[in-house]
C-alpha cells in the first residue's frame, strides 16, 4: 500500500462508490456534505476545509495505483498535534488489514514527517469496527460527547481517540 495525495479526476469515482447508504455516509462524514456523494459537493467541502485549516487529501493505493482508502489530515503547528478525518476503506476490502495499514502510514507521515507529537481522531461510539482498528494501533479515548449527532431517530455519540508518538 502506498500514500499519495488524493487526485480529482482518478479518485472521486471509487471514493463515491464506497458509500453504499446513508449511514454509512453519516458516520464517514457527519453529513458534512449531501448524500449520494456528488463530485461538486465534495470537493468544495475539500476545498473549504484546506483552506481554512490546511487539511490534504490522501488516497490510499494498491500497488497497482488503484485507490484502496481515503482520509484527510491537518496539523496544528502551534501544538504540534495531527487530525485525522473523513478515514475510509473499500468496503470489499474491510475486516483484511488494510484499514489499520492505512493508518499505520498516514501515523508515519504524521510523526515523521509533519512533526505531529500526536495525533487525534473522532469517531462515533457506533462505529464500533473503525473505533477497534484504531485501538488496535495503539489510539486511545480522549472524550466523549455524547448525543453530539443526530442521525434521523437516533443520538450518536463522538469519541475522541488519541495516539502519541512513539
Amino acid at each position: 500500500m502506498r500514500l499519495r495525495p488524493y487526485i480529482k479526476s482518478k479518485d472521486f469515482h471509487y471514493i463515491a462508490g464506497w458509500i453504499d447508504n446513508e449511514r454509512n455516509h453519516a458516520l464517514w462524514c457527519a453529513n458534512n456534505f449531501p448524500y449520494p456523494v456528488a463530485e461538486e459537493a465534495f470537493h468544495s467541502f475539500l476545498e473549504k476545509t484546506m483552506e481554512k485549516w490546511t487539511v490534504s487529501a490522501f488516497a490510499a493505493t494498491d500497488d497497482s495505483g488503484k485507490p484502496v482508502g481515503f482520509f484527510r489530515y491537518s496539523v496544528n503547528t502551534e501544538s504540534n498535534e495531527g487530525f485525522l478525518a473523513s478515514v475510509i476503506i473499500d468496503p470489499d476490502l474491510r475486516g483484511k488489514g488494510h484499514g489499520r495499514e492505512m493508518i499505520r502510514l498516514a501515523l508515519r507521515y504524521a510523526f515523521e514527517l509533519t512533526g505531529a507529537k500526536s495525533v487525534q481522531l473522532n469517531v462515533f461510539a457506533e462505529n464500533q469496527s473503525a473505533k477497534r482498528c484504531y485501538e488496535s494501533l495503539g489510539f486511545t479515548q480522549r472524550s466523549m460527547t455524547k448525543d453530539a449527532f443526530v442521525y434521523k431517530d437516533e443520538m450518536w455519540s463522538r469519541c475522541n481517540m488519541v495516539i502519541a508518538e512513539p
